[in-house]
């Protein structure tokens, strides 16, 4: 197994590598993001380990730009804050898991062997729900082309089908932790997308959930 570990705590990266190379996996080490970004950005790694917090580009970004770039390679987020708000944003970014620390190096082995052994199914390019067909790849949804952001919105929405979303998961998701946008801009393309559900052959809907963010319903 081939893994990149991104992470800026020397004396922790050290001893995880050590234990982890006597588990004969192999380890590529980065001590910050941007040198994790150009690491991650290519296709020689099975599992890819991202600490939140790195000098330059943190993790999350790391991810949400790897992710937009087409990298599918399973990704295990790491934070010393156990935060949920971190937790969710990870995996909204595409995160496949995540692991607080302090942790123990045996639980890290395992949640790299279960992955790596993931099949490809996981990742595949058509998710369906219901009477909806969204084909990643060509981001469309029963035939009906998307836009960028309203394909970011979907996936959102159709991978969390009994959850309701926030504007500012979708902001932090469609937009970029660092982006500075109204929460109208959520709106316009909510607006969009129930546009296009009424267009498609579908009971598909989107409901607003007070005070929670929105839902894919099916009526």
């Amino acid at each position: 197994m081939r893994v990149l570990y991104v992470e800026d705590e020397k004396i922790l990266a050290e001893a995880v590598i050590y234990l982890l190379k006597k588990e004969k996996i192999d380890v590529t080490y980065a001590e910050d993001g941007e040198t994790g970004l150009e690491l991650a950005l290519k296709p020689n790694y099975d599992v890819i380990v991202l600490d939140i917090m790195l000098p330059k580009i943190s993790g999350l970004e790391i991810l949400e730009t790897i992710r937009k770039r087409g990298v599918q390679t399973p990704v295990i987020m790491l934070s010393a804050l156990n935060e949920v708000e971190d937790k969710i944003k990870g995996l909204n970014y595409g995160a496949d898991d995540y692991l607080a620390k302090p942790f123990k190096t045996a639980e890290l082995v395992a949640r790299l062997r279960a992955l790596a052994r993931r099949p490809a199914e996981m990742t595949a390019e058509i998710i369906e729900l219901k009477d909806l067909k969204y084909d990643k790849a060509n981001r469309t949804l029963n035939g009906t082309t998307l836009t960028d952001k309203e394909a970011g919105i979907l996936e959102m929405l159709i991978n969390n089908p009994d959850s309701a979303i926030t504007k500012e998961q979708i902001l932090a998701h469609v937009w970029g932790v660092e982006a500075e946008f109204d929460e109208n801009y959520v709106e316009v393309y909510i607006s969009y997308l129930r546009k296009k559900l009424k267009e498609i052959d579908t009971k598909a809907k989107i409901k607003t959930i007070r005070s929670l963010g929105y839902k894919i319903i099916f009526e």
